[in-house]
């Protein structure tokens, strides 16, 4: 990864910010906006969950033939599922599928790149926080919804 480091925690910390923003906002919303929140995060989450599919994706090349398909797989097959996962038209169930996209996402990172180094910590703490956020919508839904 020829990416500069700082830059990268930049904009994945900054990308963090509209999941936290739209599920905050679910909880201390109400009406119009507060049914934006509810749509922006499962959209927003369907997004972060592309592009990052996106970069394995892009990165396949780099990769030896024998590890180069399973990443392609890997990249289509967690985009297939989230957009599924979205489609479901129910929030709260779309919200906790996209969750487990994201954590299919990072297994999948953490068990093909090396051990150590900044961009595996930084993969690990920005889908944590993005989990937690998810959690955190999840709980406003039931909430509004009990």
């Amino acid at each position: 990864m020829n990416l500069p480091p700082r830059l990268a925690q930049s904009l994945g910390y900054a990308g963090l910010l509209p999941f936290l923003g739209f599920a905050v906002g679910v909880w201390a919303l109400q009406g119009y906006v507060q049914a934006l929140c509810m749509q922006g995060f499962l959209v927003y989450s369907l997004a972060i969950l592309c592009f990052l599919a996106g970069s394995l994706w892009g990165s396949a090349p780099r990769y030896a033939e024998s590890a180069r398909t399973p990443r392609l797989l890997v990249s289509n097959g967690v985009v297939i599922f989230a957009v599924l996962g979205f489609l479901t038209a129910q929030p709260l169930i779309a919200s906790l599928l996209l969750m487990l996209g994201h954590l299919a996402q990072l297994w999948y990172e953490l068990n093909t790149l090396p051990r150590g180094g900044w961009y595996r910590t930084l993969r690990t703490r920005l889908t944590l926080v993005a989990v937690i956020a998810h959690l955190v919508y999840a709980a406003a839904l039931v909430q509004l919804n009990p």
